[in-house]
């Protein structure tokens, strides 16, 4: 019956269907929701850099889950749902943890199929999200703490679309953006073929894809899709923040008057794609193009935001058609790969491997000074080091070919330390199909998909876009020429040199089944891990405050009077905020006295705002909030003041109690 409707939509015009009641091109039931995933503020090694000393120890900006559900008008069980999240990964834990929730709310509602969850890729928010060792490292192992707080999160966000869906329209629009990107691995993607270079105009991808959604002709969300990491802050950066796509999210809703508090308004996803090989540090080096790292974030989450708002406002092509999606389970461990796609005769996958051109780094990140991208030398030191973790035998050398292998994580017993099974998902909504890719993709790797899945849907869509590290984390995907030059992203391709030609075959297979409306394999059952998790940190043990002090009492007062473009300053003594992570809610305020009464003016989600925490005394317990606020040249002069909320545990009976300091009142001029 859905294939009879939809060759009637392709054949009757859309003012014959309008005539007959039926629903006009671009109508869909749209929803959207926004809900904190903010972990612990202290003491939690971040997501992304794999540095051990980036230890979370305040926040600048709070994270986000942002959900979009999309439902046909005329069969609203025919629907999607796409997750944007401000998170470095998107593990494979964490969309299991969302789908049993939503199993349990909704029953046969919301599937794997159906449920696209994906990262933004910040590298400054807290980890230990994985059921999988190598991810967790730096976290030293799970974070329940934070594992619970994102999963609760994001179906908070899904059950806020869920509520809100309603007739919509939907516009796409694309269009250029430049000078905010560059290729890091110019090297890597000079090996590539030059005809193939030749029909791009750069060795990035520059092209914004947009949808807008609107009720009753009136703004409700947006939703785009750009290639860059975010990365603008460093690893030397210890304070949680969503970098630039963050920076852009918050200006667009911002500017849309969301209320983040109480998550009603407009929502702004910006959402990654292939950026694999693509930095916003214009430099080259882990800087630009500002002077700092704040002013790096701030113009490139500003360019983007730019050009969003730009295609939304021209936004005019409705986006019609019907919804249809395919999803899979595939073993990338041992996938055998047809000769059509990966140019050679018997050709597979191998069991995961990390290079040692990994282990380099990359210019956003650098790793110890033994390591070189493009080097791919064995030092047998090394390799004797990693041996006790998993051997590497002689067959999977030669499958990863020109890769010098580190670490086999994919050998590791009894679990591996990266995962295997991999769920594969094409959503098509309308004329537009995304890809949703368990891996970074290289600009070059994502333009060979995104073409492979468009030719096979010729016809059915206009627009193919790709969201990567969606639904799980698998590492890299270059092309076999950017794999055989071993830079840091060939060195973290960890299924060998014909991973991308796997995906191509498999996604065809997807984009295939929806075009003629045929079903596919579910494949292998994804491991359960969650009972078998391991962490090596402590929970809090004691807060205590100085002799005479207590909770909530000001160590550094406020000055008086501040000047606009200023800085003021307040510490007070304060608890771990772990004990209270305030989702949904703020460590700060900053208020204004309007006519006898205060109003917040800011929160710890606000770009002037910066919450730090310090231990002062690990012994004694002891510890001190330091809030800080960059008065804004456009703040209303009057009097302000700054509080504190925060959290303590009792020693003795080991309950959490709340308390809030404030402090003296100033005036800014």
């Amino acid at each position: 019956m859905r294939k009879i409707r939809t060759r009637i939509r392709k054949i009757i015009p859309a003012f014959l269907l309008a005539f007959a009641g039926a629903a006009q091109a671009g109508d869909f039931q749209i929803g959207r929701g926004i809900h904190d995933i903010t972990g612990p503020a202290a003491e939690v090694g971040m997501l992304g850099y794999a540095d051990l000393e980036q230890i979370s120890s305040g926040i600048h900006t709070r994270l986000h889950a942002r959900a979009f559900i999309i439902a046909e008008n005329d069969n609203a069980n025919q629907r999607v749902v796409m997750v944007s999240a401000d998170l470095g990964m998107l593990t494979q834990s964490v969309k299991q943890g969302v789908m049993a929730k939503l199993k349990q709310k909704y029953g046969g509602l919301y599937l794997d199929a159906n449920v696209m969850l994906s990262p933004t890729h910040t590298h400054s928010g807290p980890g230990g999200l994985s059921h999988y060792a190598l991810t967790n490292l730096t976290s030293l192992g799970y974070i329940e703490q934070n594992y619970h707080t994102v999963v609760n999160g994001i179906v908070a966000a899904i059950d806020q679309a869920h509520q809100e869906l309603s007739l919509g329209e939907i516009k796409i629009n694309q269009g250029e953006l430049y000078n905010v990107s560059v290729n890091r691995s110019d090297e890597a993607y000079q090996a590539n073929p030059a005809q193939e270079k030749n029909r791009y105009d750069d060795n990035v991808e520059h092209t914004m894809t947009l949808l807008k959604f609107s009720k009753n002709n009136r703004d409700y969300a947006q939703w785009n899709w750009f290639p860059v990491h975010p990365v603008s802050m460093s690893s030397s950066n210890t304070l949680i923040s969503a970098d630039n796509k963050g920076y852009a999210s918050y200006l667009f809703e911002r500017d849309m008057g969301l209320d983040y508090l109480t998550k009603q308004g407009f929502v702004a996803a910006f959402a990654q794609a292939n950026a694999g090989d693509v930095s916003p540090n214009l430099n080259l080096d882990g800087t630009g193009p500002g002077s700092t790292e704040l002013e790096s974030t701030q113009i490139i989450g500003q360019r983007q935001y730019d050009k969003a708002k730009e295609l939304y406002l021209s936004a005019s092509q409705s986006l019609s058609g019907d919804i249809s999606y395919r999803h899979t389970f595939v073993d990338f461990s041992k996938l055998a790969v047809a000769a059509e796609y990966s140019g050679e005769s018997a050709s597979t996958t191998c069991d995961a491997a990390l290079g040692y051109a990994f282990a380099a780094g990359t210019e956003d990140g650098k790793g110890p000074d033994w390591f070189h991208e493009g080097e791919n030398s064995e030092n047998p030191l090394f390799t004797m080091v990693t041996s006790l973790i998993a051997v590497a035998p002689d067959t999977l050398r030669e499958c990863h070919a020109e890769k010098e292998i580190l670490l086999a994580t994919g050998l590791v017993e009894p679990v591996p330390w990266t995962p295997d099974v991999l769920p594969l998902q094409l959503l098509k909504i309308g004329r537009l199909a995304v890809i949703a890719l368990p891996s970074e993709i290289t600009t070059m790797a994502g333009r060979r998909l995104m073409a492979t899945v468009k030719a096979e849907l010729a016809g059915e869509v206009d627009h193919v876009v790709l969201s990567g590290l969606a639904n799980t984390y698998a590492g890299y995907v270059a092309t076999r020429e950017e794999y055989a030059a071993q830079n840091y992203e060939g060195g973290h391709t960890i299924f060998g040199p014909h991973t991308l030609a796997g995906y191509q075959q498999e996604f065809t297979k997807l984009a295939r089944a929806i075009k003629q409306n045929t079903q596919v394999e579910a494949g292998p059952a994804l491991r359960e891990l969650a009972d078998q998790q391991l962490t090596f940190q402590t929970g809090v043990v004691l807060d205590n405050t100085p002799i005479f002090t207590s909770f909530g009492d000001v160590h550094q007062q406020v000055n008086a009077s501040y000047q606009k473009g200023q800085t003021a300053f307040v510490s007070f003594w304060t608890g771990h905020p772990k004990n209270d992570l305030k989702t949904q809610g703020t460590y700060l305020e900053v208020q204004r006295k309007v006519a006898g009464n205060w109003q917040k003016v800011a929160d710890d989600n606000d770009w002037q705002t910066f919450y730090r925490w310090k231990r002062i005394d690990p012994v004694w317990g002891s510890s001190r909030a330091e809030i800080s606020w960059n008065i804004p040249s456009d703040a209303a002069g009057g009097e302000y003041r700054i509080l504190h909320y925060g959290a303590y545990k009792n020693g003795w009976t080991g309950n959490i109690h709340s308390f809030t300091g404030k402090s003296k009142s100033f005036t800014v001029n």
